[in-house]
């Protein structure tokens, strides 16, 4: 069993002395000494081994990081064939062998891994254990994919094998049995299309389409464009016999990108890869494209890892969106996985989007990538006109007073509903899911486990939003007060209302439970949570973005980006304003998210953001790890690991405990639970080192039993 760097035998994990493995140095000094001679293993058992390159380093699929590394297993003759570097086999993990750097013996169960390397010799002194089975001739682990697998696990400090999880589908043998099509010619190379809109657009694409490998930060236009031009620079790339691999936050994006590159290059040039698939088709297209039948791949956060031959070009839209961070650990993000591409495999880089995050415009600020956007004048001709009105304007329409609109949005919706359908935003989903005392504004709590308490529809009366409990003889525990007014209205509340407004208006909602993905080009309230807003056909007419302090109030380092984020992405999908499209937003108009919106500069209000953090030390100018768990192994944890001298420690504090029956967000403890989170903070350039201290520490901690374990995040996504 050996590492790629060091080399060990069955059971003895590799790589131990240069990760401060201080006693399997001890033990190889003392075997030095002895002259013990080296074993060449030619028989196991009295069974034949192969002839040539006899000895197997395996991947373990083995999750805990204290065993992320490779072992060393004999080969039979009889799996000499199949037994081929990249393929799944199933090995006795640790039987009758000793695990030097834990010193105890491991279990003998028969576990799955991959073969990463065949080898003439062993390093271990002593017998080898066989590999047991090839589960399976194809080589599913490339070299490249291993070698990207590895780098992600370095640096987000986890395990190999759980970054293979991610990067690896589950093997489905009927599927490997059907013959992968022929791969198609190249097609001719399309136009820019719409990418003349850009000044450098054009260039981007024939530096692609030359082979070279340019990177690009690409703030888009608003409109319906952006996805026909993803799908004009895979095109490029395949036309230049290259790959390439287009990375979307969900499946609604990656369908309306799959359907244009259908459109552009026609049936069996490519594959869509979304969770929505089913595991056997998701497997069979993922063999299509490691075997190289196709080269274009769209699809959502796990095909960043997608076996893409000759990759030309990697592209991600959106890259703020949470969900392109995995939800497992250790937690890598689409982007950065996908620089790491870009930068080893020599393909050129794309990341666009509406908005700007602060990552992007560092990615500038450093020169690693160039700023691809259209011209002020261009912006001002393609974006809808932006009108504010602040949160504290009551003034209102009678004829409005039922539907929380200032008299501003109430008249743009009226006016706009005249040409076509009109957007609605509301931050929040369900019914009225916060409330305040009328008298006090004291926080509605439940009596029982003092949670929020929340308005069902109709006359369902109130209920906690933690337990569920139903609330009929509630009274503030402040003031005495019966009567309650909301603070935060949801989705389903303002369809209420605006139908009440609009009686001759359909309304319809976009929310969690139920998305829309298009509506029709005629008159039509569309109420939508953010992230959830469908595409209109021909554009809105209008869009009324609601309740703007509740996103800036989030929280969270990332607040005031996120906002803006949010109602960019939905102004993007309103008519033009010389096709008369405007956008009403209801927040404070001197905060800078809102006047960068007003503006139409993302990228202006990603620098200035920028330049905050690195006044405040906060990532992206820094690197950033989280330690969460409880407070006595979060103590001992931080005693423990021999950080990098500079690594400052922030806390440890308390975390927020999830409320019972709603999933844990990301900064929560588990339900019933107390934890404590340390932020620990280094300089750039010292991200590596902090991450293998950590692994390390982990490493430790797992082997020895050391008390309960904590939870590891690099490049956390909120900070607080």
């Amino acid at each position: 069993m050996s590492s790629e760097n060091g080399r060990s035998g069955a059971g003895e994990p590799p790589e131990a002395a240069e990760r401060g493995g201080e006693q399997l140095a001890f033990i190889r000094e003392t075997v030095r000494k002895a002259k013990v001679p080296r074993a060449k293993p030619r028989t196991w058992r009295g069974a034949a081994l192969a002839g040539s390159l006899p000895v197997a380093r395996v991947l373990v699929d083995k999750g805990p990081v204290h065993l992320d590394q490779l072992w060393e297993y004999a080969v039979p003759a009889e799996l000499d064939a199949a037994a081929q570097p990249g393929t799944r086999v199933r090995v006795r993990f640790g039987a009758g062998a000793r695990n030097v750097r834990e010193g105890r013996r491991e279990g003998g169960g028969l576990l799955d891994g991959y073969i990463v390397e065949r080898v003439a010799e062993a390093e271990y002194r002593g017998p080898l254990a066989a590999l047991a089975q090839v589960l399976s001739p194809e080589p599913v682990l490339t070299p490249a994919l291993y070698e990207l697998c590895r780098s992600v696990a370095d640096r987000y400090a986890g395990s190999l094998a759980d970054v293979l999880q991610l990067a690896v589908p589950p093997r489905h043998a009927r599927i490997e049995a059907e013959p992968s099509p022929e791969p198609l010619s190249p097609p001719a190379r399309p136009g820019p299309g719409t990418w003349s809109r850009y000044p450098t657009g054009p260039a981007f694409l024939d530096a692609v389409s030359r082979g070279d490998s340019p990177r690009a930060v690409w703030t888009a236009l608003p409109g319906p464009h952006w996805p026909q031009e993803l799908a004009r620079a895979a095109g490029t790339a395949l036309a230049a016999e290259r790959g390439a691999l287009l990375v979307l936050p969900d499946g609604r994006a990656a369908a309306r990108v799959d359907a244009e590159l259908t459109a552009l290059l026609g049936e069996g040039r490519h594959v869509l890869l979304t969770a929505d698939l089913g595991p056997e088709e998701r497997y069979r297209r993922w063999l299509a494209v490691s075997r190289g039948s196709v080269r274009v791949v769209v699809g959502t956060r796990a095909a960043m890892f997608a076996p893409v031959r000759a990759l030309g070009l990697v592209a991600i839209w959106d890259d703020g969106d949470g969900s392109h961070s995995a939800q497992n650990a250790p937690h890598p993000h689409a982007r950065e996985v996908l620089m790491s591409r870009a930068a080893h495999e020599k393909a050129a880089f794309l990341l666009g989007g509406f908005g700007c995050t602060v990552e992007a415009a560092q990615l500038v600020n450093t020169g690693w990538a160039l700023p691809l956007a259209a011209d002020r004048d261009r912006v001002r001709a393609t974006a809808p006109m932006i009108r504010t009105v602040g949160d504290g304007d009551e003034a209102r329409d009678e004829a409005a007073r039922a539907a929380r609109l200032p008299t501003l949005a109430w008249q743009t919706a009226r006016e706009a509903l005249k040409h076509g359908p009109v957007l609605v935003q509301v931050p929040r989903r369900g019914y009225v899911p916060r409330l305040a005392c009328e008298r006090c504004r004291e926080p509605a709590r439940c009596t029982t486990c003092v949670g929020p308490l929340e308005a069902l529809e109709g006359d369902g009366g109130l209920r906690c939003g933690w337990c569920g409990r139903g609330q009929p003889e509630w009274h503030c525990a402040e003031c005495g007060g019966r009567r309650l007014r909301a603070r935060i209205v949801g989705a389903g509340r303002t369809a209420e209302e605006l139908g009440r407004a609009f009686p001759s208006v359909p309304v319809r909602t976009s929310g969690r439970d139920h998305i829309l993905d298009r509506v029709p080009d005629r008159p039509a309230l569309i109420v939508s949570t953010p992230g959830a807003e469908p595409v209109a056909e021909g554009g809105y007419a209008a869009a009324l973005l609601l309740d703007g302090w509740a996103l800036l109030g989030f929280p969270d380092l990332r607040a005031d980006e996120e906002a803006l984020r949010r109602w960019l992405d939905a102004a993007a999908l309103v008519r033009s304003q010389a096709e008369g499209g405007t956008v009403v937003i209801v927040a404070e108009p001197t905060l800078r998210p809102v006047q960068a919106l007003v503006r139409w500069d993302p990228a202006g209000h990603a620098v200035r953001e920028l330049a905050d953090r690195a006044e405040l030390g906060f990532p992206p100018v820094s690197r950033m790890a989280a330690v969460s768990g409880p407070p006595e192994a979060v103590a001992q944890f931080l005693a423990a690991a021999e950080l990098p001298a500079d690594a400052e420690v922030l806390g440890p504090v308390p975390m927020s405990v999830t409320a019972p029956g709603r999933p844990r967000r990301p900064g929560e403890a588990p339900p019933g639970e107390r934890w404590d989170r340390a932020l620990l903070r280094v300089r750039p350039g010292r991200g590596g080192a902090l991450a293998s201290a950590l692994k390390t520490a982990q490493a430790a901690r797992l082997a020895g039993r050391d008390g309960e374990p904590v939870s590891l995040r690099i490049d956390p996504l909120n900070i607080g």
